[in-house]
Parts: structure tokens; sequence; C-alpha cells
């Protein structure tokens, strides 16, 4: 910010610097059954992508995920985002994922246990894989 040529930064251009700096500035997922590698190998072809909650509920509930699942998640993933979806919940076999699909990113993982009540909040649609 240039003060003495009355030169200011808008909201915008201030959010988007620090939008910017903080994607620099993520550090990487790990998750039980994928090695550093995978997941990084993933997150460069554009596949999707865990967040740090996410793969540490994975890694808590000793959550494995077959290649298979991982695939169909993706691909319920890439659905959902066809349709307009952004916030989507996507069932695999009893395994519930919250996916941002904007970003490809998973957001949160429960098992059947933890599905019991059967209520999801804060998305705005569902695909059964």
């Amino acid at each position: 910010m240039n003060i003495s040529n009355n030169q200011f930064l808008s909201i915008e251009q201030l959010q988007e610097q620090y939008l910017k700096q903080q994607k620099k500035i993520q550090p990487a997922t790990t998750s039980e059954g994928l090695s550093f590698e995978e997941i990084l190998q993933k997150q460069q072809t554009g596949e999707i992508k865990f967040s740090k909650h996410a793969a540490n509920r994975l890694n808590d509930r000793n959550i494995e995920l077959t290649s298979e699942q991982l695939e169909r998640l993706s691909d319920g993933t890439r659905k959902a985002g066809e349709k307009g979806i952004r916030e989507s919940l996507v069932l695999v076999d009893e395994l519930a994922f919250i996916v941002n699909t904007g970003s490809n990113t998973v957001i949160t993982a429960m098992d059947q246990a933890e599905t019991k009540e059967n209520i999801f909040t804060n998305i705005d649609g569902a695909v059964i894989i």
C-alpha cells in the first residue's frame, strides 16, 4: 500500500492477496491406506484431495479406502459438480463423505456408526455411488 500517492488497495484486492498467500502455505495431508506420494500425485492430476480434518477422521477410525472406493468417490464428486452441487454428500458403501466439488476436496468423512442419526447439514446435494 502506497499512502504517499494516495493509492489504497480495495478490500477485494486485499482479499485476493490474502487468499493467494493462504494457498501457498496449505500443509500437505495424508490418510491411512494411501502413501504421501500417492496423495501428492492425485492432487497434481486434479483428482480427489482430503482436507486435514478428513484425513484425521479416516486415520482415527482406521478407515482404509480401496482404490475402487477412491475411484467411486472421485466419480461421485465429478457427477455432483456436473449437476451444480457445491457441497455434496457422497455415499460409498458404508462410508459418507462431505465433498467440496469446486476444489475436489473431501471436507469430512464418517463411517456407518457415525451416520446413524442420518442428519447431514451444509450440503446442497447428495450422490449415492
